[in-house]
């Protein structure tokens, strides 16, 4: 399975996925990292927090974004070459994230691809901002 070569890209493409982060996510996350930060895995200390609960890791949100580029645009032998993120909200357990990606560049003489990354929460609000900067797969050689 190959995912989609430039040639087959246009500027304004975009795919999405959608889920919702339950409390397993948020301890394998951390569990498979080694980020065992208390404001994501302990109820009491997050108390505390201006959050006043535990949030998810960033960087688990942002997974949902390489998802989206790995398996669907381009898709399978895309390689991902830069991120920029900006967290602007927290992802609670229990919020259904849909992330985004829309493709804003094409640069065919290099084989790459700038695309818009966002998610948002069930709300519509806006957790994360960003931008990609990626290798889309090439066409097989017969």
């Amino acid at each position: 399975m190959i995912g989609k070569t430039i040639d087959a890209i246009k500027v304004g493409d975009a795919a999405e996925f959608a889920k919702t982060v339950t409390e397993t996510d948020v301890y394998l996350y951390a569990g498979i990292t080694g980020d065992l930060n208390p404001a994501h895995i302990n109820e009491s200390y997050a108390a505390g927090t201006f959050f006043k609960t535990r949030i998810a890791h960033g960087m688990l949100t942002a997974g949902f974004i390489s998802s989206i580029l790995g398996m669907q645009l381009p898709g399978p032998g895309t390689i991902y070459l830069r991120q920029e993120l900006n967290f602007l909200a927290p992802v609670r357990m229990g919020d259904t994230i849909t992330g985004r990606a829309e493709v804003v560049e094409i640069i065919k003489e290099k084989n790459r691809l700038r695309l818009r990354t966002t998610c948002r929460n069930q709300d519509g609000t806006l957790v994360l901002d960003g931008e990609a900067l990626v290798s889309p797969p090439k066409a097989p050689k017969v």
